[in-house]
């Protein structure tokens, strides 16, 4: 036998690095022949991952409109509404640029329409969450071998939170893809006694670390760990902190905070501001706070979902304790703030998704070592097992990640995507948006500069001061009927059917009919149940 050593780590062996797959159809799984070379992996994930973005339909977040699209359509086009962080400089341009620069080719083109607007940016995403999946893959080859590898990819395409989530244009999404690009190249995160460890161009590995913290500042508590085990480990310290870590982390700041200077007029440190808002003053509790315990017990748990059992028992069987230490202590640090999502630890649940893998390659048998080693009764067991492990993680995940992409909360995405094709036809004067401040995506998905205004909801210097959205949901009637005596009447208004049954006769005062209704959600989320989003309109006989 020509190729490298064949030893497996299953069996408590290092696995060479880039390990091919072995030959012989009697000793491939149909795993192995599908993710048979990196490049066929690469293809793979990104015919999947576009269709992923198109089966995304569903509001998640604001920041996946509000801090990346909304600023690029700004920066292209001349107009969008800017958040009050892009006023305190705690938000760095670095982001949205990216969009902005998919937003001015497609303007070239002509292409700027309601659908190319609407799906491109996702487009764009998707392409970027291909390249976290082969690097994941590949990563997963190198710690633990090829069929390790594939059951890693497995995991990882059909996890419902990934399905749901990697496809946004969150900067979470990208600080993923970033991470692990980067911890793939980085050294210390490698089999120490590999004889190739010394080779890795641990550069690119700072260079995508540095970019996941100019784009996330918040990514430094990876990078710290990843940092500190570096130094534990390696002999060239001197030349790791010097020639490599300062220079290239001081080009990425430099160069962000010169991309900066040109956006906002005036020179912004942005991590500064960023650190001083989010952990010095706590400035993110206003957007609510959560127990400390709420990532293990709840967030990152429901991340996991049914991977939950296959990921813990990949980590003892694996015995990577650097990579699931890594695990801890992002959860950990995380749950020492206040204010937690679960968009915030999305980078490292790619990690606990490659143990899962680890767990499935052992039960699946799927290597020539472990076939050899076991009798054909319990070969037959061993393979029985690993199909039921499939159709129970396919029949928990996939149901969940079509619900959550495709139903849950699409209203505020579906009646955007009205209003723009209503806009695109000169038929949408002015919008009035009586909803929470930052329900809908707003002119990057209109896409027509006409007059709009949401409720503001801009954090006080004072706490306790209730914002102007607050204000609207605490009462509605009382709301509108003191905002109404120095308006301008807009042509349209949009609401929750929560608030709509406070504010019939409002309506119906001021001559507005309803004119669509798009369902939202089965359940509640934060507030009240939103089942549906309504569009009102002004009637011929108010205008």
């Amino acid at each position: 036998m020509s190729r490298r050593k064949a030893a497996s780590t299953l069996e408590g062996v290092n696995v060479p690095e880039e390990r091919k797959s072995f030959e012989g159809a009697e000793t491939r799984s149909p795993i192995s022949i599908i993710f048979s070379s990196s490049e066929r992996v690469f293809v793979l994930c990104l015919v999947m991952r576009m269709i992923n973005s198109l089966l995304v339909q569903t509001y998640f977040n604001p920041d996946e409109h509000w801090q990346a699209l909304e600023v690029a359509h700004r920066v292209t086009f001349g107009y969008g509404h800017l958040t009050w962080e892009w006023e305190k400089g705690i938000r760095s341009y670095l982001h949205p640029m990216m969009f902005a620069a998919l937003y001015k080719v497609l303007a070239l083109l002509h292409l700027d329409t309601p659908l190319f607007m609407i799906k491109a940016p996702r487009m764009l995403q998707s392409m970027l969450s291909a390249l976290g999946d082969l690097y994941l893959y590949k990563f997963s080859g190198v710690l633990f071998g090829d069929h390790v590898a594939q059951w890693a990819l497995f995991a990882q395409i059909t996890n419902w939170f990934m399905f749901y989530c990697t496809t946004r244009t969150l900067s979470n999404s990208l600080e993923t893809v970033l991470t692990l690009v980067g911890l793939y190249y980085w050294p210390c995160m490698r089999n120490s006694t590999s004889n190739k460890v010394s080779m890795v161009p641990r550069k690119y590995g700072l260079a995508a670390a540095a970019l996941a913290c100019a784009i996330r500042p918040t990514s430094a508590i990876t990078w710290i760990y990843v940092g500190l085990l570096e130094l534990i480990v390696a002999r060239d310290r001197l030349k790791f902190i010097f020639l490599e870590a300062a220079p290239i982390g001081g080009l990425v700041l430099g160069l962000t905070c010169l991309l900066d200077r040109l956006m906002y007029g005036s020179w912004v440190l942005v991590p500064l501001n960023f650190l001083r808002f989010n952990f010095l003053s706590s400035g993110g509790d206003y957007y609510g706070t959560h127990v400390w315990h709420w990532y293990f017990t709840q967030g990152f748990s429901v991340m996991l979902f049914t991977f939950i059992p296959f990921s813990i028992y990949g980590v003892i069987l694996s015995k990577q304790w650097k990579l699931s230490g890594l695990i801890i202590w992002v959860l950990g640090l995380y749950s020492v703030l206040g204010h937690k999502e679960f968009r915030f630890v999305l980078p490292v649940l790619p990690i606990a998704l490659m143990f899962s893998g680890y767990h499935l390659s052992v039960i699946s048998a799927s290597t020539p070592d472990i076939k050899r080693k076991i009798s054909p009764s319990k070969f037959g067991k061993r393979s029985l097992k690993s199909r039921l492990a499939i159709f129970f993680l396919l029949a928990t995940n996939v149901p969940m990640a079509l619900y959550m992409s495709m139903v849950h909360q699409r209203g505020a995405e579906d009646v955007m995507n009205y209003l723009s094709r209503e806009a695109n036809y000169g038929k949408v004067k002015s919008v009035l948006f009586l909803t929470p401040c930052h329900a809908t995506p707003y002119y990057s998905t209109l896409h027509e500069n006409v007059p709009m205004r949401l409720l503001d909801c801009t954090p006080s210097d004072t706490k306790g001061i209730p914002d102007e959205s607050d204000r609207f949901m605490i009462d509605p009637a009382g709301f509108v009927a003191a905002f109404a005596k120095n308006w301008s009447v807009p042509s349209h208004i949009i609401l929750f059917d929560s608030q709509e049954r406070l504010l019939k006769d409002f309506l119906a005062l001021h001559s507005f009919q309803e004119r669509r209704r798009f369902f939202h959600s089965h359940f509640k989320v934060d507030r009240d149940l939103q089942a549906s989003i309504v569009v009102y309109t002004l009637s011929r006989e108010g205008q």
